[in-house]
């Protein structure tokens, strides 16, 4: 399966997921829409809208956008800290997918949002990342050369039971090596995310690390 624009707003993916155990988690469309208000709020209405992608977002972003910019946030960084039985992995082997968590820096790109485009587009996003309520949008300073703007963020809930915690490196190597999903292996995803950075210009030493080490474990070296 493809994790597409038609398949998130076919309702498919909500269908999946309230039959599966993360259906208590499961918002509806009007929470959903609820959310979305509630981060534009300290925005003018009809303005654009810069949101941050530091995972499948650069790789598979599937809503529109006017541009793209790569720049650094603080205070955040990019790691393998939700839990996924869905997608990239099963209740059985449960996969991880990146969040942003607290401390350090990241780098990533901020796409621009067209203000007639915003409610479509952000439907489109909310539907993805926050169907369960593992991340929380939040605003932050996105930093392009000597230029800062504000662009929102899906920092991981560490309130929610997906989050992984302090899990070490070798069970993380150990997750994405084995765990598979109706959208790919957690491998896949990482290998993605990889590319994408490498893409538009960004190398991220552990992840090039965690590759090395995942491709290793399974190969049996």
């Amino acid at each position: 399966m493809i994790l597409n624009r038609a398949y998130l707003e076919s309702g498919l993916l909500q269908k999946a997921i309230a039959q599966s155990k993360l259906g208590k988690h499961l918002l509806s469309e009007a929470e959903l829409q609820a959310s979305i208000q509630q981060t534009l709020a300290r925005q003018k209405p009809n303005s654009d809208i810069w949101l941050f992608a530091y995972g499948s977002l650069i790789w598979n972003p599937i809503f529109h956008f006017a541009e793209y910019r790569t720049g650094t946030i603080y205070g955040l960084h990019r790691r393998f800290c939700l839990w996924t039985p869905l997608g990239r992995g099963t209740p059985d082997n449960p996969g991880l997918v990146l969040g942003l968590d607290r401390g350090g820096s990241c780098r990533g790109i901020a796409y621009r949002i067209a203000a007639a485009n915003v409610m479509s587009e952000l439907t489109i996003v909310w539907r993805r990342e926050m169907i369960v309520g593992s991340y929380v949008p939040t605003w932050v300073k996105f930093y392009h050369d000597k230029q800062v703007v504000e662009a929102i963020a899906f920092v991981v809930n560490r309130h929610r039971s997906g989050y992984a915690g302090n899990i070490s490196f070798d069970a993380t190597v150990d997750t994405l090596a084995t765990a598979k999903g109706e959208l790919g292996s957690s491998a896949d995803y990482l290998f993605q995310t990889v590319d994408g950075l490498n893409s538009v210009g960004i190398k991220d030493k552990p992840l090039l690390c965690l590759r090395d080490r995942v491709i290793a474990k399974q190969q049996g070296i």
